[in-house]
């Protein structure tokens, strides 16, 4: 995926700015061309400067779409002599995962909550096979766009291990970068870093979904030196959502393992019953979405039609979105001209 020539210095007009973070600055921008809306990234920093061309570098060499596309970039010097890199990034109109859950509410039904995990498991699953650790998975970092599709974003704190890499690597030590209530504890410490460290933030995403809080709950929130202590240091959990299904706290018992090499691998995760769509039910009972909390004797039904319906039900819904209709297809720039929601890329 190579920068695009169509975007080239006074050939693009920089509009609001529309998110900010500790790299630099998010805007609206168009393309004098062809009148089509992107995102700019920019920064004048010297660390801003190396997260955006770490994330350039990243996405040339990405091609899912289950990721972000990065359309091209330019780079100027400011009166300080500094580079001054712009990425651009392609328009998702819907905002960031971040900003449906706050519109739905505050928090996600439990069947959004498998569509979205599972398609956030895929983009994961490309970037793993590929051999790269997106490193700040989180709510803010999920982009939606206009038909539904969702792509994991931001790779400034991307990492490409070493080819053969089958564990955590520790010979590299600059690989802290994240946003630290979503860390791996390992990686908080700078001890190593790993595929799994991305499967833990997943477990943290899903929590921020379900709860509508960050990570570690009210601790979180009011004081983060305390939770990273806590994170660090000792054997605890964050807090799982009350009222989840089983399927799904199995589902974050296999996600946020202490011990990176114990945490379950993207592909074990994809296969299993709460992203499978299959939930626990009694036995020798016919199943009602009533009752999907009533539990005794445990089995793993299918739940998938079930799923369909209340899919179908949500804006932004994904499930599937590979296989789109012709109808579906038909979403344009101009749907997206319509959309003001955009994406703060890191807090």
């Amino acid at each position: 995926m190579s920068g695009n020539s169509d975007f080239l210095p006074g050939e693009w007009v920089r509009g609001k700015m529309i998110g900010s973070g500790s790299f630099g600055v998010v805007h609206l921008a168009v393309n004098k061309s062809s009148g089509s809306l992107f995102v700019v990234k920019s920064s004048e920093s010297q660390e801003g400067d190396q997260s955006l061309q770490n994330e350039a570098n990243v996405l040339a060499s990405l091609d899912s779409p289950h990721i972000v596309q990065c359309l091209g970039k330019d780079v100027s010097f400011g009166e300080n002599g500094h580079p001054k890199t712009n990425l651009f990034i392609e328009y998702m109109a819907a905002g960031s995962l971040g900003d449906v859950v706050e519109k739905l509410g505050g928090k996600l039904d439990e069947g959004v909550i498998r569509v979205y995990t599972r398609e956030i498991l895929k983009g994961l699953k490309y970037l793993h096979d590929v051999g790269i650790v997106h490193g700040d998975v989180k709510c803010q970092n999920v982009l939606l766009g206009p038909c539904g599709t969702i792509k994991l974003a931001d790779f400034g704190c991307a990492r490409r291990l070493p080819s053969g890499t089958t564990g955590a690597t520790s010979n590299h030590r600059k690989f802290l970068c994240g946003t630290p209530l979503w860390m791996a504890p390992e990686v908080l410490k700078n001890e190593s870093l790993d595929f799994s460290a991305d499967i833990w933030s997943l477990g943290c995403t899903i929590i921020e979904m379900a709860t509508g809080r960050t990570p570690w709950g009210e601790l979180g929130a009011s004081n983060q030196m305390a939770a990273i202590l806590k994170i660090a240091s000792s054997n605890e959990l964050p807090s799982f959502p009350q009222e989840f299904p089983k399927s799904g706290l199995d589902f974050l018992n296999k996600c946020l393992v202490r011990k990176a090499e114990r945490r379950s691998t993207v592909d074990e995760l994809l296969n299993h019953p709460f992203i499978m769509g299959e939930t626990v039910v009694k036995k020798h009972e016919t199943f009602s979405p009533l009752s999907v909390f009533d539990v005794g004797d445990e089995e793993y039904e299918s739940d998938e039609s079930e799923e369909m319906k209340v899919a179908s039900k949500i804006p932004f819904s994904v499930r599937h979105y590979e296989k789109k209709t012709s109808s579906q297809r038909q979403c344009t720039e101009n749907e997206m001209l319509s959309q003001e929601n955009w994406v703060t890329v890191r807090n």
